[in-house]
């Protein structure tokens, strides 16, 4: 989405799921000049024309190539580009996995991808029958297989090869207490797993299942060889360690089972391109490419959101549904304020001021906190304002929880969901809460 400006609140309080107080910074023109003449990310990127982190997709060699010849096809891609990537056919037909992967990039999200048929897919397969104008049932029915089959050369995994920089990150457990969450710089990833799920759109256990006894299912048991012919790694470590640098010893779930360096066989995301000069905030563009989340989305220029169906749609201007994500919306003590709202403001990484009078099941003698950002705070990696006092549209640190648990009245999504909606929307956006 190339935007005409960018509306960013940035450092400002947070209260129960509101902005109290919103300065708005135009920071569009200055900033992508800078992110044009930068070259330290932060971060290895895919390459100089895609700022992705080295774990991006390659979808040119899978669409431009039988699956036999993917492998050819894959070492001509990637030439002079990243080699995180390792060529192991995946030795499992994932039907449901593949429909979630295609279903992902063209921006109908099935929420958690683990292979499995449940509400979040249901709704993810309605919005794209009813943008490809199909009957909308909400089943994989023999309409919408057809309709999937343009995407059938992109296998459902693919493998790659975890950065050795995740191993020199220091992730420390969260408390409960906020008064401790006060203390921290950051709510980030407590593992390297954890970390690693929300990058793949999945879970920790997803992963184990890709990877049996640590290793890329397609990989031969003796691990010096994988089936298909590429090497894995040499620094490779296929046994749970603790993904700390100092070697110190760590709390249970700081603990990964996977290691920096080693290759791992991931759910097949993509749309995660980052193009060059689209982001000027150094560090939302980490928090993208460590989302699995691209730049190149459609613009909304109406959002819907239905609280007995639990979902968020995206018009784009002419009418079309263009992006459905599921949502959790409200609760009996603070529903979903129902009618019509517009965006005042979008805030990335935003910080969160926790006050007790605005939670109903916090005691008001609390004090008044001002809890660090991170994808593991209150309202994940993004906030997205709204024209209706202490709501908003954000994230949150607990992926799997998304449609299944009440919030406090805001709209809550997976982290990666919200990144991409706030690629999506902009203060034009009109927004609409239905019952």
């Amino acid at each position: 989405m190339t935007r005409k400006f960018l509306i960013l609140l940035s450092a400002l309080p947070l209260a129960a799921c509101g902005f109290q107080g919103t300065d708005m910074e135009d920071t569009d023109s200055d900033t992508v000049a800078q992110s044009q003449t930068s070259t330290d990310y932060g971060y290895d990127t895919y390459s100089d024309d895609n700022l992705a982190d080295s774990m991006a997709s390659n979808d040119a060699a899978y669409m431009t190539a039988s699956r036999e010849g993917a492998s050819t096809a894959s070492e001509g891609e990637n030439a002079g580009r990243s080699s995180a990537a390792i060529d192991i056919p995946d030795p499992e037909d994932r039907p449901i996995m593949h429909a979630q992967v295609v279903l992902d990039r063209r921006g109908f999200g099935p929420g958690v991808i683990d292979g499995k048929m449940g509400q979040s897919t249901h709704n993810a397969i309605e919005g794209f029958q009813e943008a490809s104008g199909l009957d909308v049932t909400g089943d994989l029915d023999d309409a919408t297989k057809e309709q999937l089959q343009r995407w059938d050369r992109l296998p459902a995994t693919r493998v790659v090869t975890i950065p050795a920089s995740w191993g020199r990150i220091d992730y420390e457990t969260i408390p409960d207490d906020p008064s401790a969450k006060a203390e921290m710089e950051r709510l980030g990833y407590t593992s390297l797993d954890e970390k690693l799920a929300e990058r793949f759109h999945t879970t920790v256990d997803v992963l184990k299942r890709l990877n049996p006894e640590g290793r890329p299912a397609g990989m031969d048991g003796a691990g010096s060889r994988p089936a298909g012919g590429a090497s894995p790694t040499p620094s490779a470590s296929f046994s749970p360690s603790s993904s700390a640098s100092s070697g110190s010893s760590r709390d249970a779930d700081t603990q990964s089972y996977f290691t920096a360096g080693q290759p791992i066989r991931v759910p097949n995301i993509g749309a995660d391109r980052i193009v060059p000069g689209d982001i000027g905030d150094h560090d939302w563009q980490r928090t993208l490419a460590s989302l699995g989340v691209g730049t190149e989305q459609p613009e909304v220029a109406r959002l819907v959101v239905d609280k007995s169906g639990g979902w968020l749609k995206g018009y784009d201007v002419d009418d079309n549904l263009v992006a459905m994500f599921t949502v959790t919306t409200g609760s009996t003590h603070d529903p979903l304020p129902l009618g019509d709202w517009g965006i005042t403001g979008i805030s990335h990484n935003p910080p969160f001021s926790y006050d007790p009078d605005l939670f109903w099941d916090v005691p008001d003698s609390e004090d008044d906190l001002q809890l660090p950002p991170g994808p593991n705070g209150p309202v994940g990696v993004v906030w997205i304002d709204l024209t209706k006092e202490h709501y908003g549209i954000h994230g949150t640190g607990e992926p799997q929880t998304i449609g299944r648990v009440q919030s406090h009245g805001c709209v809550r999504l997976t982290n990666w969901d919200a990144a991409r909606l706030a690629e999506m929307v902009d203060t034009n956006t009109k927004v609409v809460f239905q019952a």
